[in-house]
């Protein structure tokens, strides 16, 4: 993949990009909190040959350090940056867990450019969810980290995100470069941040939640339960997967992916021969 990178207010922003010329689809890659855009390194091989692929690093993660001021609403204008310096005109979003947040807000100031959405492992936006006392969790996050050392605070993070070797390898690897300081700054934007910038979208693209079976990471699964519940988007459980599920059976979560564009590619196609 290409390594490029594009200047914002806040700091430089690292991407990777793997152009096809010979297919119109391209999908664009967020990954979560303390992770990087390596996280997707099962998914790349299975879409390379068929889509661009876009991958990058979220502003205060990664390469994209040292950052500053950082908001989703930053988040969602630079994505937008690189896919108008790409020229790209629409693309599929994949949004693992925190990355979830920027790929929805760029899809609320920017409806037109997306395809469809996979929510992968990620809540939604939207002022119903949330109880006051999940906010209250939310906040209790970054203090509760605190307690424990660097390693073990590495350690057990990885370890609650991952039923296999390998998600639980890939993990630790990521944290590995970060100071207990950036883990837990990196913890407070995913979390607080999102609280001030929460707010009620609506969508009419479409959009596919899948979670891990085993996920046990806050209240991610019961959140995927009730977005579909209210919205009627399609749930899917990830067999033998906790959070980061797209590690832990990337199988299963790549023919997903893919079925879930081909149908909706297919969809599109079809909608604009009847007009």
């Amino acid at each position: 993949m290409q390594h490029k990178t594009i200047l914002s207010q806040g700091g430089t922003v690292h991407y990777w990009i793997a152009r096809n010329d010979n297919v119109s689809d391209c999908i664009v890659f967020t990954h979560g909190v303390t992770a990087d855009h390596t996280m997707f390194e099962k998914q790349i091989p299975y879409f390379s040959d068929n889509y661009t692929i876009i991958l990058w690093d979220v502003p205060m993660h990664g390469l994209s350090r040292p950052y500053q001021q950082f908001t989703y609403q930053d988040t969602a204008e630079i994505l937008h940056s690189i896919l108008q310096k790409e020229n790209i005109q629409k693309t599929f979003l994949v949004g693992m867990s925190m990355g979830g947040y920027p790929s929805q807000h760029f899809a609320a100031l920017y409806p037109d450019m997306v395809k469809g959405f996979v929510a992968l492992d990620t809540t939604p936006l939207g002022l119903k969810y949330y109880s006051k006392s999940d906010l209250w969790w939310l906040k209790q996050v970054v203090p509760m980290a605190k307690c424990f050392t660097t390693n073990l605070l590495r350690k057990s993070m990885a370890l609650s995100v991952s039923e296999s070797r390998y998600s639980y390898q890939k993990m630790l690897s990521m944290l590995k470069p970060l100071s207990k300081a950036e883990i837990i700054q990196q913890m407070r934007i995913a979390y607080e941040y999102f609280i001030v910038e929460n707010k009620d979208v609506n969508f009419s693209f479409p959009i596919l939640i899948l979670v891990g079976e085993k996920d046990s990471t806050g209240k991610v699964k019961a959140y995927c339960k009730e977005w579909a519940k209210q919205t009627g988007y399609p749930l899917h459980f990830i067999k033998q997967a906790k959070h980061f599920a797209n590690g832990d059976n990337p199988e299963q979560v790549n023919k997903e992916i893919e079925k879930f564009i081909i149908e909706t590619v297919h969809k599109e196609r079809k909608n604009y021969a009847v007009l």
